[in-house]
C-alpha cells in the first residue's frame, strides 16, 4: 500500500464537541506562519477606522472557525458573525447556530458567498449596527459617509468570494487555498458600505486537537504540515459514525461498511480504480479523492461542531 509521506507538526487549541468518539491517536496540528503575526498587526493597527467588523467563520465548524484572539482584538466593536458556506453545512445544524449566537447577544446570517444567499440580509446587518457611529458623526458636524466594516477570518473561509459577491465583480484573488490574501485593501459597496478586507489569520496554539483536526478537514491550514492520509482516515472515521449514507451513495459502497476509517479508504480506492501493480490500492490518490470531495461538498452537507450545552438550540431563518 503506498503511503503519504506527509507528517504533522505538534499543535494545541480549544475545546469543541465531536460528534464522532474522540480517538487516543488524533494528531496535533499546528500551523501559524510568520505572515500571520503581520496581519494580526494590520488588524489592530486598523480597526479604529470602521465602524464594525464582520467575522466571517465556516458554517461547517462554526465553533472551531472562530479565532479566540479576535474577541480580545474587536473588543467594544459592533460585529457581525457570517456562517459562510452555508450551502455546504448541514442546514438544519446552521439554523441552529445562528440561533445560538443571537441568544448571546450576536449578530448573525448564514450565507452562501458562491450563489449569493443570504448576502443582502449580511449588508442590512452591517449597516443598522453602523447607523449609530455613522448618526454621530453627522450630528459632529461631519459630511454623512457609507458605513465602514472590516471582514475577519481564518484563511480559507471565503473573505474574497464573499467581497466579490458584494462588489458584484470579481475584484479580489480567489483560491481554494489558505492564505491567499496578504495585505489590506478597501473595496466599496455601492453607496452605503466600505469593505475592509485583512488577511486570514490562525491563532498560534490549538490547545484542544479536534479543532486542529477540523480545520485541516475543511482546508484552512496547510496540507503540507501534516500527516494527510492519517487526517483522511479520521475524517471517514466520523463520516461513518454521524453520516454513513453520504459515503454509501457517493462512493458506491455496497454491503457493510467497513469498522475503520483505514479499511473505508481503501474499499474507496478501489471503487474509485486508484490501483498499482499488484491490484494494491494507491492511498494518496484515493486521500485525495475523499478530501477534495468533502471540501466541494460532494460528499452532502456536514456540520462537524455541536452548538455549546449553554447555548440556545431554537431554530432561526438564517438565510435571507
Amino acid at each position: 500500500m503506498k503511503k503519504s509521506k506527509r507528517r504533522g507538526s505538534a499543535a494545541q487549541g480549544r475545546e469543541t464537541e465531536a460528534l464522532a468518539p474522540v480517538r487516543d491517536d488524533t494528531p496535533t496540528i499546528q500551523w501559524f506562519p510568520g505572515h500571520m503575526k503581520k496581519a494580526q498587526r494590520l488588524v489592530e493597527e486598523n480597526l479604529k477606522l470602521v465602524d464594525v467588523v464582520i467575522e466571517l467563520l465556516d458554517a461547517r465548524i462554526p465553533l472551531s472557525s472562530a479565532n479566540p484572539m479576535l474577541a480580545e482584538i474587536i473588543q467594544d466593536k459592533p460585529r457581525v458573525v457570517a456562517l459562510n458556506k452555508a450551502d455546504l453545512a448541514d442546514a438544519e445544524r446552521t439554523r441552529a447556530w445562528v440561533a445560538y449566537f443571537r441568544s448571546q447577544g450576536i449578530a448573525a446570517v448564514a450565507v452562501d458567498a458562491s450563489r449569493g444567499r443570504g448576502v443582502k440580509q449580511l449588508v442590512q446587518q452591517v449597516t443598522e449596527l453602523a447607523r449609530p457611529r455613522t448618526e454621530k458623526f453627522v450630528k459632529a458636524g461631519g459630511r454623512p459617509r457609507a458605513a465602514r466594516c472590516m471582514i475577519l477570518g481564518i484563511p480559507n473561509v471565503g473573505k474574497s468570494s464573499l467581497i466579490n459577491r458584494l462588489a458584484g465583480a470579481a475584484i479580489t484573488k480567489t483560491a481554494d487555498k489558505p492564505g491567499v490574501t496578504r495585505a489590506k485593501q478597501w473595496i466599496k459597496i455601492g453607496q452605503g458600505l466600505d469593505l475592509l478586507d485583512t488577511p486570514g489569520i490562525l491563532w498560534p496554539k490549538f490547545e484542544d486537537k479536534q479543532v486542529g483536526l477540523k480545520l485541516a478537514f475543511t482546508g484552512a491550514v496547510n496540507d503540507d504540515i501534516y500527516d494527510l492520509e492519517q487526517v483522511t482516515i479520521l475524517l471517514l472515521e466520523i463520516l461513518r459514525h454521524d453520516y454513513a449514507p453520504r459515503l454509501v451513495e457517493r462512493f458506491k459502497l455496497t454491503g457493510e461498511l467497513p469498522a475503520t476509517g483505514a479499511e473505508l479508504l481503501e474499499a474507496i480506492g478501489r471503487k474509485r480504480g486508484c490501483l498499482v501493480r499488484g491490484g494494491l490500492v494507491d492511498t494518496d490518490k484515493a486521500m485525495h479523492i475523499v478530501m477534495t470531495e468533502f471540501r466541494a461538498g460532494k460528499l452532502g452537507q456536514v456540520t462537524l461542531d455541536e452548538i455549546p450545552q449553554t447555548g440556545a438550540t431554537d431554530t432561526a431563518d438564517g438565510e435571507g
